[in-house]
C-alpha cells in the first residue's frame, strides 16, 4: 500500500510523507505511544550492545533516535544512518550536533534498496520502525544482508498487530480512531496517518517476517515480543 496512492511509486509517496510530517514527527511520535517507543529503543540498543560492534548501519535512521542511543551506549562504535528524506534527516542533523556526536554518526540520504555501502563493510544493521516502509521488502532485506560481514547480525524494531483479545482490540481502538484524528491534525497531513496504522495492519505476522528474513539470507532468526506484541524486535545473523 501506498501513503497517497498517485502514480508515483511507493518509494516516492513515502519519502514525499516524511518530508511533509518531520517538523511535528517526534512529538507525535513520543505523545502517541505514550513514550514506550523509547522503551523498545533501548531494549535494541542493549542487545546491540552485547555484539560489541564497530561499524553500525541504521537504514530509515529518519530523525535519527536509534543512531544517536547506539552512538552514546556504545563505546567505539561509528554508525551511519541512512533514510529517503532529507526532511527528516535534517532534523536528525541538528540533533547528532546537539549531543555532540558530529564525529560519531554520519547521516545521509540512501535507499534501503540500494545502499551506497561496501559488501561485507557493516557489524550490525539496524531498521526502527522502518523496513514496513520499504518499496520492496524483501529486496531492502537482501540490500541490508549484503552490507553485513558474516556473521553481522541484523535488528529489527518494527510495530506488528498483538495476538492478545483485549490487547488487539484497544490496540485496533488506538490506530483506527485517535492515531488519524490527532496526527492528521497536528501534522496537517491526514493521509500520512491513515497510512501509518494501515501499513502497521498489512505487515506480515512474525513468522511470516521470519520467513523473509531468512529467504534474504539470514539465519538464527528470532522475534521478541514488546509490551503484548504491539512490537517485535527480529534478530538474524548473514
Amino acid at each position: 500500500m501506498k501513503p497517497y496512492n498517485t502514480q508515483q511509486s511507493k518509494k516516492e509517496e513515502v519519502r514525499e510523507m516524511f518530508d511533509r510530517i518531520a517538523p511535528t514527527y517526534d512529538l507525535l511520535n513520543h505523545t502517541l505511544s505514550f513514550n514506550i517507543d523509547r522503551l523498545w529503543r533501548r531494549r535494541v540498543v542493549r542487545l546491540v550492545r552485547r555484539m560489541a560492534p564497530h561499524r553500525i548501519l541504521d537504514v530509515a535512521t529518519g530523525t535519527g533516535d536509534l543512531a544517536i542511543d547506539l552512538a552514546r551506549h556504545i563505546r567505539g562504535t561509528q554508525v551511519l544512518g541512512v533514510d529517503l528524506s532529507d526532511g527528516m534527516l535534517e532534523i536528525a542533523r541538528r540533533k547528532v550536533t546537539a549531543a555532540g556526536l558530529d564525529g560519531r554518526v554520519v547521516l545521509d540520504v540512501g535507499d534501503a534498496e540500494h545502499l551506497g555501502v561496501t559488501a561485507g563493510a557493516i557489524d550490525v544493521a539496524t531498521v526502527a520502525f522502518g523496513v514496513r516502509n520499504f518499496g520492496d521488502l524483501d529486496a531492502g532485506l537482501r540490500e541490508i544482508a549484503r552490507t553485513l560481514r558474516p556473521g553481522g547480525r541484523i535488528v529489527v524494531l518494527e510495530f506488528s498487530t498483538p495476538r492478545n483479545p483485549l490487547a488487539r482490540a484497544f490496540y485496533g481502538f488506538w490506530n483506527r480512531r485517535i492515531l488519524p484524528r490527532v496526527g492528521g491534525a497536528v501534522s496537517h497531513d491526514p493521509k500520512a496517518y491513515e497510512y501509518l496504522p494501515a501499513s502497521i495492519a498489512e505487515f506480515p505476522a512474525p513468522e511470516r517476517f521470519l520467513e523473509r528474513m531468512a529467504a534474504a539470507g539470514f539465519r538464527n532468526c528470532t522475534a521478541r515480543s514488546q509490551s503484548f506484541g504491539i512490537a517485535h524486535i527480529y534478530i538474524g545473523e548473514r
